[in-house]
């Protein structure tokens, strides 16, 4: 870690902290994410699911993993540097964002999210923090959840922010695929174009009844699976009157 001298801290969460760092030798501003936890063989640090998935992958809105550093048994994860993420350019804005620019945005995103289908991962974790941005790019990044599509069930049950978790997730299914990841996106277009969480549950059963008051209860006919996973855990869906339709909803 010579190389490197660290600027600033710019993220801290629950496996590590993220900094702003120079390369001494050529001047590059990097990202540099040390781990809290500790490793005690070059091995172990590379068979994380977060390194193993960005060595496979190299596509222009995926971020780049440079390199893996393992120094005193502290994991450095050595990456390209983005300015801010989605969720630091939402919080504090008043005015909506153009269309266009959501629209490319998501394009950009929709893109990294097929690649990694198609290559036989899913995130699990989309939310607008682990949506980086430089000027006009967006890409995506923590892998620390990610999972290989031909790996088999059962799946953890607890991923991702709670107000982007899908249905099948929230009702503690072990066997979803890619599908969760398409249901986050959709949660954080809305986002982007209202500049409000589309789903803000206070709690698992909040979250459901938020989805439920805006696109309706399931029933044997559009989601019989939905059914079958909430009879297996007694849950029993809200009686809810939808007065307002998801496009009145991103009017609001």
């Amino acid at each position: 870690m010579d190389r490197f001298k660290l600027i600033k801290e710019v993220g801290d969460g629950t496996f590590g902290s993220v900094w702003r760092a120079i390369n001494k030798q050529n001047g590059e501003v990097v990202a540099v994410k040390k781990m809290k936890r500790k490793y005690y063989s070059f091995e172990e640090c590379m068979s994380l699911r977060e390194v193993k998935s960005l060595r496979r992958m190299n596509h222009p809105n995926i971020v780049k993993l440079k390199e893996v550093i393992r120094e005193n048994d502290i994991l450095y994860f050595i990456m390209e540097y983005m300015e801010c993420n989605l969720y630091q350019l939402m919080k504090d804005r008043v005015k909506p964002f153009a269309e266009s620019d959501v629209r490319n945005w998501c394009f950009q995103i929709f893109q990294a999210l097929a690649y990694m289908h198609q290559r036989g991962y899913f995130h699990r974790d989309l939310k607008p923090e682990n949506l980086l941005v430089s000027k006009d790019v967006l890409k995506l990044a923590d892998f620390g959840l990610a999972r290989e599509i031909s790996s088999a069930p059962p799946y953890t049950e607890y991923v991702s922010t709670r107000w982007y978790r899908a249905p099948e997730v929230l009702l503690q299914s072990s066997a979803y695929d890619s599908a969760v990841d398409m249901w986050a996106m959709g949660a954080i277009m809305a986002e982007l174009l209202t500049l409000h969480p589309l789903f803000p549950g206070t709690s698992e059963a909040d979250e459901i009844l938020k989805i439920c008051n805006v696109i309706g209860c399931p029933d044997e006919q559009t989601w019989p699976q939905g059914l079958s996973l909430a009879e297996a855990m007694k849950y029993q869906f809200p009686q809810v009157n939808i007065h307002v339709s998801l496009s009145i909803v991103l009017l609001l």
